[in-house]
């Protein structure tokens, strides 16, 4: 991925923070059928001495035949993004030469994948991944609430994956090329936009 140095992002707390904010992402593998994208919501796991992404795939998904244990794989994760009109820089009154652009959070991660077809782990995962992105909720569902049949009915419908992370880019591109003008018209003229994503964005802006 090519980053800008002015939109880099190296600090792993953020990094981390955006992969537990927005778990689904885009898995991308090469085999000998080609190049494959895989959408899939990941847990990150950081109780053991490396972190891993962990998640699963339907057992029908051919991803785990036709890929080989231990291949490297790329993982993408989107962030809050937002389209930058140039009526939001106050310099196109004084010059006219503004482009449109779009601002975006990403994180980029390499790693090495392995397919997992045991039982506690598989139990582990749902349980994490249940717990995780349940907490936000008021009354949260567990995996418990379940009949434990119907839950082992399912696990054996699925095969783990955990990827070994073996780096992490990140790129935050905020205006931060913009002059402190132009910063702040993007800040009040994503306020005034309608959606989540450009008040997060609005936010991002403000805070660089």
């Amino acid at each position: 991925m090519h980053i800008p140095k002015n939109f880099k992002q190296n600090d792993p707390i953020q990094l981390k923070e955006l992969i537990k904010s927005y778990p689904f992402a885009t898995l991308i593998t090469h085999s000998e059928q080609g190049l494959e994208a895989s959408h899939i919501p990941f847990y990150l796991n950081q109780s053991s001495c490396n972190d891993v992404l962990q998640g699963h795939i339907a057992k029908g998904n051919h991803l785990w035949k036709n890929l080989k244990d231990k291949s490297e794989v790329l993982v993408v994760f989107h962030g809050p993004n937002s389209y930058i009109s140039p009526s939001f820089y106050p310099t196109k009154k004084e010059t006219e030469k503004v482009v449109p652009t779009w601002n975006y959070v990403t994180v980029h991660v390499n790693g090495v994948m392995s397919f997992i077809h045991d039982k506690t782990w598989k139990v582990n995962n749902i349980n994490n991944l249940t717990n995780h992105n349940e907490s936000g909720q008021s009354n949260p569902w567990s995996v418990s609430d379940a009949p434990e049949k119907f839950i082992q009915k399912m696990l054996s419908g699925i095969v783990g994956i955990e990827i070994e992370i073996l780096s992490m880019t990140g790129q935050w591109k905020a205006s931060q090329n913009q002059p402190e003008q132009n910063r702040r018209g993007v800040v009040a003229g994503l306020s005034q936009v309608s959606g989540s994503d450009s008040q997060k964005m609005a936010a991002i802006v403000k805070d660089y």
